[in-house]
């Protein structure tokens, strides 16, 4: 059983920068999230793209926006159980909460902010009817430990960022790697697809366009793939493992089945005081909610997470009366005994 303050279920940047304004309040968080790394969209779908609203940075990757929030929370040291779906939930008559994942996991918290985007996200598998049968057995929708990778053939398929990345990867790491995509021409950032054409004419990667993996085969695991081309042939490839990468689904998922009122795929909050669901001590942040005038912004999942600690803490602590002080004036004070405090100065003209 793993037992936190707040059990946050989402790890995009609201869930993350949600451990920060709890940390400021001494709470400690654990992360609940699907996908195997933090950061959510940012980080799966589009880690190359630019953001250009976060207040004080005029352009910001989306992958540097998760790095720079995972630097900022680790002072207070949260806890993240990744890979794993949140599936059930259960109120105690002692008012704790326990979240079980869909691989058996269990969490106690007094407090659940779901912070889950657009909600759980699922790979998009090819249309491929018995690629189920080799999941786990050379059949993968997410690269989790490359070294499972060293010195074994691997074939991707995808046209976007997660495959021209992992594609370049791991042309160091396997003895033959092979990207196929349906187009000539890819989604991805340009000087990823450069890249992946240097590799190939240094004979690193094989790249095959337009084409499409349309089966697979193999007796009690993964030995090759099919691939058709544009003029109707086909190919055998002998292959070790097989990497399709075309995406992520958003699904409300389980969430939807935990008496939450919900409201066009949506989880119904009150935005005039705290966030909270129509079930006490249960709260919705970032693109998982909606109310009157919500924005789907990441700074509105900024503000929405500060005042949801806030009534967190008063939960946590009742009848405990917390005075706010701005950072600036009491520096910030993290679990590891770490402190970064304003200069004395600066304190002095405050006062």
């Amino acid at each position: 059983m793993i037992k936190t303050d707040i059990l946050i279920i989402g790890a995009g940047p609201t869930g993350l920068f949600t451990v920060f304004e709890a940390g400021l309040l001494k709470l400690r968080c654990h992360l609940i999230d699907a996908l195997p790394q933090p950061g959510g969209q940012c980080a799966e779908i589009y880690p190359k793209k630019p953001i250009y609203d976060i207040p004080g940075f005029p352009e910001i990757l989306a992958g540097e926006l998760v790095d720079n929030l995972m630097e900022q929370c680790k002072q207070f040291q949260p806890g993240f159980t990744l890979g794993e779906r949140a599936e059930t939930i259960e109120k105690q008559d002692d008012g704790m909460f326990i979240v079980t994942t869909n691989k058996g996991t269990n969490h106690q918290a007094p407090v659940v902010a779901i912070a889950g985007g657009l909600g759980s996200f699922e790979p998009r598998k090819p249309m491929i009817d018995t690629i189920e049968d080799y999941e786990d057995k050379g059949v993968a929708y997410f690269i989790k430990d490359p070294e499972i990778y060293r010195d074994k053939r691997v074939v991707i398929a995808g046209g976007g960022d997660s495959a021209l990345d992992w594609s370049i990867f791991l042309a160091d790491v396997a003895s033959e790697v092979t990207l196929v995509h349906r187009r000539k021409e890819f989604r991805g950032a340009l000087d990823s697809v450069e890249k992946v054409q240097a590799l190939k004419n240094d004979g690193k990667i094989n790249l095959i366009t337009p084409a499409e993996v349309i089966d697979i085969y193999g007796k009690d695991k993964l030995e090759g793939v099919v691939v058709s081309h544009s003029d109707e042939s086909t190919t055998k490839l002998e292959t070790d493992h097989f990497v399709p990468l075309f995406g992520l689904t958003p699904k409300l998922g389980p969430i939807a089945d935990w008496g939450l009122e919900i409201e066009k795929n949506a989880i119904k909050v009150d935005n005039s005081l705290d966030y909270q669901t129509n079930i006490p001590g249960i709260f919705a942040i970032g693109d998982v909610n909606t109310y009157p005038g919500k924005l789907k912004l990441i700074l509105c999942g900024f503000h929405e997470a500060t005042l949801m600690c806030q009534a967190a803490y008063q939960i946590i602590n009742p009848g405990k009366r917390f005075v706010l002080k701005y950072t600036t004036v009491s520096g910030v004070h993290g679990f590891d005994g770490s402190s970064k405090t304003a200069p004395k100065a600066v304190i002095r003209s405050i006062k």
